[in-house]
């Protein structure tokens, strides 16, 4: 095996714009929820109206997962990606106008509660295609050998944006108010629609084009069914997500528990990913690779004893700490999957495969944050957040005992595999 060059997928000049627009993208997305879910709560006082939010979100993108991996596979993925741009750019115009009160005037709080839900419900279509698409395009940008490290800096640069978007999205908030937060939001959608210009279309790998929809889906189901490696990864990580989804409280901690405002919801909401950057840049130096299963199920365990300690924690540091740490584990687990999506998935099945992931893992964000706010809502917050941080551990020891072969996972025989070819 070639020694480790930790900027290996940084040498195509392809992947670093892609890299850009991924950053313009999550950095928006990611700003924008955090806006919204201020602004919501805001209105409402009411911790099940952040649930709500990602309840909206997740039902259009569950729904359409599969049909949207299915026309990923289909289409030129460049063209979909600008569509997919251009479509949340609307959304963000639609927002912007929605806080700009010259343009709202006189209607009433519900009203304008309403335009918002439906705009996250359409930002959930939006995001059916978007995961796909970025997954597929991904693999045409740099070689299989390199796949690993492609994925850590990829993963690397979602969490740099994840940092960055939701900490200026609670500092703005404070600084220039919600709706001129919105505006930087659509600036940042229109600078990555500007930089994905500049990568030319790309050739359709799929040797089954037109086959009928429900075949299609079939097949990529069956695909990942069978692949246990892949649906074990996929099925871990989105328990812990689903249970783990602390984050969507976040709002309640910063003005009523913590009582720390805007600012330090930004510094909260910014604590996990700043975590993961940091595991991420180091994983391009030291990667992953071997023992990959049992890595996975220790930074997993580790996630849900951090929500813990952040649920129970009444001190502002303690519970950035908790959440910083968090991210560090979270971290772990990202790279890991990726690395395994990315090596195990062929490249005529990767729309579908993504979206199969996008239903486990990437819904069970806005579902974690529904089933946040209704156990918020049940239990009250505190115990909402400890009692998901339980349901993680519990899922973690029980699936290293019920697939032992799991814990056994190493990825440096198909990272040999794929150096060879």
């Amino acid at each position: 095996m070639q020694k480790n060059d930790p900027y290996a997928a940084l040498r195509y000049k392809e992947f670093n714009i892609f890299l850009l627009v991924r950053f313009a993208m999550v950095f928006a997305w990611s700003m924008q929820f955090v806006v919204i879910e201020w602004e919501v709560y805001s209105l409402t006082k009411d911790p099940l109206s952040l649930g709500i939010i990602g309840l909206m979100e997740v039902i259009p993108a569950v729904t359409l997962a599969l049909f949207a991996g299915h026309v990923v596979d289909q289409k030129e993925k460049k063209g979909l990606l600008v569509k997919c741009i251009l479509g949340f750019s609307f959304i963000s115009l639609g927002l912007f106008l929605l806080t700009w009160p010259a343009v709202v005037g006189d209607l009433s709080g519900n009203l304008v509660l309403g335009a918002i839900y439906f705009l996250v419900f359409a930002g959930g279509i939006v995001r059916a295609f978007l995961g796909p698409t970025i997954f597929a395009l991904f693999s045409l940008l740099v070689p299989k050998k390199i796949y690993p490290n492609a994925a850590t800096w990829s993963s690397s640069v979602w969490q740099m944006a994840a940092v960055l978007g939701p900490a200026l999205a609670g500092f703005s908030i404070s600084w220039i108010g919600v709706h001129w937060s919105m505006c930087l939001i659509l600036a940042f959608s229109l600078m990555a629609f500007l930089l994905l210009t500049r990568i030319p279309k790309k050739p359709i790998l799929n040797p089954k084009i037109g086959e009928p929809v429900l075949k299609s889906l079939k097949e990529g189901v069956r695909y990942v069914w069978n692949t246990k490696v892949i649906l074990g990864a996929i099925t871990l990580d989105m328990i812990a997500v689903l249970f783990g989804g602390a984050v969507a409280l976040l709002p309640i901690y910063a003005q009523d528990i913590l009582q720390v405002g805007a600012q330090g919801f930004g510094i909260l909401r910014a604590a996990p990913a700043v975590g993961a950057l940091l595991i991420m840049f180091t994983a391009a130096y030291f990667p992953l690779n071997k023992k990959a299963g049992i890595k996975l199920l220790v930074s997993i365990f580790g996630f849900g004893l951090c929500i813990i300690v952040f649920g129970l924690s009444t001190v502002f540091w303690i519970s950035v700490a908790a959440l910083f740490l968090s991210g560090v584990t979270d971290g772990i687990s990202m790279i890991i999957r990726q690395t395994i999506l990315q090596l195990k998935t062929p490249d005529h099945m990767r729309g579908r495969v993504a979206a199969v992931n996008s239903m486990f893992v990437g819904s069970s964000n806005e579902l974690g944050a529904f089933e946040s706010g209704i156990t918020a809502k049940w239990m009250g917050t505190v115990t909402a957040v400890v009692f998901g941080g339980c349901m993680t551990v519990i899922t973690v020891i029980t699936t290293g005992f019920v697939f032992p072969a799991f814990r056994k996972l190493d990825l440096r025989k198909d990272l040999e595999e794929h150096e060879a070819s």
